[in-house]
């Protein structure tokens, strides 16, 4: 059966930035770009979908629910769920508006799925659950799920690694390869070290000894005679993220545009670190201060959610977050953060917090 070449397009920067980076470096792979449109998104992500969409020659929108009366899918399940919110512990939101419509386009086929995890960050992201889904993280030295590695590194493996050493290494990193796969996996010489030992000796020689080691298995990068992204060594962080964004003309998301507040007389900046639904609960509280302020209608549909002592932040509920003095104290309180990071060096780009992220939500 045919692989598949996924990318889920979340209307954020790192997705957004992957897609082109991906496209324009490997033509010759036939990814299948999708977003799952939960219609709950900002308009500034919509802008930044129907851009990018543009440039890739489409992308298949999925919708949860099509057929639902409800106005949105999140409607449907809010509905289903009795007007419990989803939060970081019941995060039923992204299972139902993403995951399961993910994985019905999918089918039973073998899947790649390209995840835009940069290399500044140190998280893991979505793996499917499904057998026949494979994640692949192209922006970062280590381009391989934690499953992979767990797999690779079993001790069981070892005389199997030893000779795709003898077979794959160049004759200069052949010993230090052999030294590493040799040693057992222990509580002091664990997975992510014995990678990390290998990847400083050669990030292509390491990636070429995992592509044939999958070989011997069912994932889907196994069943490939040839996957190009094995020889990359690029590493993407945020500034690269960046640059790929405007140099494509794509651009940047609006929402990531710092915009400056006053609170006695101090100057601080604000905006949004994520794309996904106007209301998700990740966001800081400083951000759903910018949504009062920039989307009054959209802060105003979020507030009307909260009923029945459920509200999208734990002890707080929307409505006391806009009262005016603790409006003051929340952006005091990012005042005098943004000034420590100036203080110690950051540039005012850096003075907005990177998105806290759910993996499945931003595949």
């Amino acid at each position: 059966m045919k692989v598949r070449h996924i990318l889920g397009i979340s209307g954020g920067k790192d997705s957004a930035a992957l897609a082109i980076y991906l496209k324009d470096h490997y033509p010759q792979i036939p990814f299948e770009f999708y977003n799952s449109d939960t219609k709950c998104e900002l308009l500034e992500t919509e802008t930044l979908i129907n851009r990018l969409a543009s440039y890739l020659g489409g992308i298949t929108r999925l919708v949860a629910v099509e057929k639902s009366p409800e106005p949105t899918p999140f409607d449907h399940f809010y509905k289903v769920y009795g007007g419990y919110l989803p939060s970081p512990q019941a995060r039923w939101c992204t299972q139902k508006m993403k995951l399961e419509k993910m994985e019905e386009f999918v089918g039973e086929a073998p899947a790649i799925s390209y995840v835009g995890i940069r290399g500044d960050e140190d998280r893991e992201g979505y793996i499917s659950t499904k057998p026949n889904i494979q994640s692949i993280f192209p922006f970062r030295r280590n381009i391989w799920s934690l499953d992979v590695i767990n797999k690779l590194f079993q001790n069981k493996n070892i005389p199997l690694l030893e000779e795709l050493c003898y077979r794959i290494c160049p004759v200069e990193y052949r010993n230090d390869f052999l030294r590493v796969v040799r040693t057992p996996t222990s509580k002091s010489f664990y997975f992510s070290k014995k990678t990390n030992t290998l990847l400083d000796v050669s990030v292509r020689t390491f990636n070429r000894i995992v592509f044939e080691f999958l070989k011997t298995t069912d994932l889907p990068v196994g069943r490939l005679e040839d996957f190009p992204l094995v020889d990359n060594e690029d590493v993407i962080v945020k500034d690269d993220v960046f640059k790929i964004l405007r140099d494509s003309d794509v651009g940047v998301p609006a929402y990531y545009d710092s915009i400056p507040f006053e609170v006695d007389g101090k100057i601080g900046y604000y905006n949004r670190s994520r794309s996904g639904c106007y209301f998700c609960f990740f966001q800081q509280k400083l951000e759903w201060i910018w949504l009062y302020e920039q989307h009054p209608d959209l802060f105003k549909k979020a507030m009307a959610y909260e009923k029945d002592g459920y509200t999208w932040n734990q002890g707080e509920s929307l409505a006391d977050l806009i009262k005016p003095e603790r409006v003051r104290e929340i952006k005091l309180d990012a005042i005098r953060k943004q000034e420590a990071r100036k203080a110690s060096g950051c540039r005012l780009a850096d003075n907005v917090d990177d998105e806290a992220f759910c993996a499945n939500c931003f595949i």
